[in-house]
């Protein structure tokens, strides 16, 4: 089963991050990288650029509406993300628990991945779709 670790942290909790040398961050999260490498876990791993960055596209009009970032009410930013291949929800939290970027601020929300096969497989759009993973080597 698939999992996503989708990596969350506040405003306050990434300008802390800031205020610590960057090689020692890249070498604490290259350690938990190669452990889940070694373990045969890790499917995926990126981080995101900086929200100030970003752009919402917020559909609730029409035509939808486009605000660069930084976002007003944001209470929590989504900073990055790791796919996970692993045999339960609970070995996803296990992994989870061992991230390096923890303390108060940070978060980590775990989802699992649906598959395609989960999907009624009698439809033209997933028919498609699974033609192209298969194509493209995903299946």
């Amino acid at each position: 089963m698939k999992y996503m670790l989708i990596m969350r942290a506040t405003d306050e909790a990434f300008a802390r991050m800031g205020e610590v040398d960057f090689d020692e961050i890249l070498a604490t999260m290259g350690r938990y990288n190669e452990e889940m490498i070694r373990a045969g876990v890790l499917v995926a791993a990126e981080g995101l650029d900086d929200a100030a960055e970003g752009v919402v596209v917020d559909y609730s009009s029409e035509p939808p509406v486009v605000t660069d970032g930084p976002y007003g009410e944001t209470k929590e930013l989504f900073g990055g993300f790791y796919i996970l291949n692993v045999s339960s929800k609970e070995e996803a939290v296990e992994w989870a628990k061992r991230s390096p970027m923890t303390g108060p601020g940070f978060k980590t929300e775990i989802r699992r991945v649906t598959t395609i096969d989960e999907f009624p497989q009698d439809n033209e759009w997933i028919q498609k779709e699974r033609a192209w993973r298969e194509a493209t080597g995903q299946l």
